[in-house]
């Protein structure tokens, strides 16, 4: 059911940002045709604007010529990213400032030093808002901002403005955008509609693997891993064929960290893995309570009764699995790829044989393939045009400069000659960039600023043209991902706000889970196990679970006609 904490999930495509080689996580294999279509309920828009042509030079705005070319005087915008981990700095790399003597814009990024949502509700709270502001469209922050009337219509500022927006936007991401009254807001970056399955779906990756040390693997027999005893007897081979990685204990089995609301693994990626089903007969489906779940949930119960969870993994956060997992210290992990992909490249530099790779890994009874996450069309972030900006026409134009392929390939591939050139008949990153990009990506992210540093717009069904052919040690990690990535966009946005009486339920039984998931595993027996659980089903239902389902059950049925299933 629609009650996954997806946030984490798109957080975790950030590293499809942070790691050129992901870049396909999100994205495909575009052509410059993918919004080819997209101007054209706009045509009879500038028809007035050309009659008055004499008089203003905003009404020159034509849906055929990129409105920015208008005026590239200098000006600067501040940019508010909800992401306190973005570490780049508009104006450093030769990207960047290519851009801005192109177009005249220069950026300022605002990003929260701690609690992004503190720092959000704070400027919310001010009534003062930064000139542009990107966030993961699961936040909270995308509702309060539209409802508060804190931010500009895009497609009002587009018919103002510059109609040449509506040709390089994508009409399906508009409609999936539009709000009750009629307009959108917002616009996102990474996303893939429906349409785009059909012409670029068997490129498609999803970032959920399940991975393990190859080495070990291979000293145990490259045992199959997908049935409960395949998976327990591997775990306790490797432990006792490796009890000691360098003198540490070794860590069987590395899962996503335990945070209030839950843990990623145990939720969406393993339902996936077991390829259980979102809905049943139009009706969504509570996955957690599928008989393959709670089977495997009982399986990792028994797997730490014989000592093969270790205590790290209950208490870990991003950061210390980063260190131990550079170490090789983990035998296996249900993890996302793009999340250690800077990890895996120094264990690559220093070992290819004591690297990550993704195998079959946990599998329902009839062994279906995993269902497993693809690019949907809300994408990872959305980015909102303020009130208080400084120049609507110029934002609305830098907006769609980004938006279009030739924003695309500035901010993709830089510029011609620095980062890129015309090799072998083809644009592509000249190799001692690519080779940067592949050891270091945050001395790539100064010294050239391409590949998607700067994200906020990044459409990857259009830059996948350019995209280099992916190396190893990622490419086996993505390749194993490739046919398994389906589209669930009609399960997106189906929760309650936070503060309506679905979402303080809601709420409840997120933190509920986040309490009782540890309890399940570390459960002394499976009677033990049965109970928890029986109370935590229970519970649920106390805190209002039936009125949260029906709130989402009504939301994805109105997905579905958004998006024509």
């Amino acid at each position: 059911m629609g009650m996954k904490s997806k946030p984490k999930k798109l957080t975790m495509l950030l590293m499809s940002s942070i790691m050129l080689l992901s870049l396909a996580a999100c994205g495909s294999n575009g052509n410059n045709n993918a919004n080819g279509n997209a101007g054209k309920e706009n045509t009879g828009g500038n028809t007035t604007a050309e009659a008055t042509a004499t008089t203003a030079p905003e009404a020159t705005a034509s849906a055929d010529e990129p409105g920015w070319k208008s005026d590239t005087s200098p000006i600067t915008f501040d940019w508010y990213l909800n992401f306190a981990w973005f570490p780049n700095k508009w104006g450093v790399d030769p990207t960047s400032q290519y851009v801005t003597k192109k177009t005249g814009v220069n950026l300022n990024f605002i990003v929260p030093a701690g609690n992004e949502n503190e720092k959000l509700n704070t400027l919310i709270a001010s009534g003062k808002l930064p000139d542009f502001i990107t966030l993961g469209w699961w936040e909270d922050g995308v509702k309060k901002m539209i409802e508060g009337g804190l931010v500009e219509p895009l497609n009002k500022l587009a018919e103002q403005y510059d109609p040449y927006f509506f040709k390089v936007s994508d009409p399906d991401k508009l409609s999936w955008y539009t709000q009750a009254d009629g307009n959108v807001y917002g616009y996102p970056n990474s996303s893939s509609s429906p349409k785009d399955y059909e012409k670029y779906g068997d490129t498609y990756l999803s970032n959920q693997t399940f991975v393990v040390r190859k080495d070990i693997y291979e000293a145990i027999g490259s045992p199959d891993m997908r049935t409960p005893e395949g998976f327990l007897n591997a775990l306790k081979a490797a432990k006792e064929k490796f009890p000691e990685i360098d003198g540490q204990p070794m860590i069987p089995l590395g899962l996503h960290e335990f945070t209030a609301t839950g843990n990623d693994s145990l939720e969406g990626y393993i339902q996936n893995f077991l390829a259980i089903p979102r809905e049943k007969d139009g009706k969504l489906y509570n996955r957690e309570t599928d008989p393959e779940y709670i089977k495997w949930m009982k399986v990792l119960r028994q797997a730490n009764q014989d000592g093969l969870l270790a205590k790290d993994i209950f208490i870990d956060k991003r950061a210390q699995m980063e260190e131990k997992i550079v170490q090789g210290r983990y035998f296996a992990m249900l993890y996302q790829r793009t999340d250690f992909a800077s990890q895996l490249g120094t264990l690559y530099q220093k070992d290819p044989n004591k690297i990550y790779i993704a195998v079959d890994g946990p599998a329902n009874a009839n062994m279906d393939a995993p269902t497993l996450n693809g690019p949907g069309i809300s994408g990872w972030t959305v980015t909102l045009i303020s009130k208080d900006v400084k120049d609507k026409a110029r934002a609305i134009k830098f907006l769609s400069y980004l938006n279009s392929e030739e924003g695309q390939k500035d901010l993709y591939l830089g510029e011609k000659g620095v980062s890129y050139d015309t090799i072998d008949g083809k644009d592509q990153f000249k190799p001692e960039v690519f080779d940067l990009m592949n050891k270091d990506r945050s001395a790539f992210d100064k010294k050239y600023g391409s590949s998607f540093t700067f994200w906020m717009m990044q459409n990857t069904n259009i830059t996948q043209q350019w995209a280099p052919q992916s190396v190893e040690p990622y490419k086996q990690l993505e390749d194993w991902t490739k046919g398994k990535a389906k589209s669930f966009s009609e399960f997106d946005q189906i929760d309650p706000l936070a503060s309506s009486e679905e979402g303080i339920a809601l709420g409840k039984i997120k933190e509920l889970r986040g309490k009782t998931l540890p309890k399940l595993l570390m459960a002394p027996s499976e009677a033990d196990f049965d109970k928890i659980w029986a109370d935590y089903i229970k519970k649920q239902e106390d805190y209002g679970l039936a009125k949260v389902q029906a709130f989402q059950q009504t939301k994805y049925e109105e997905n579905k006609k958004k998006l024509g299933l």
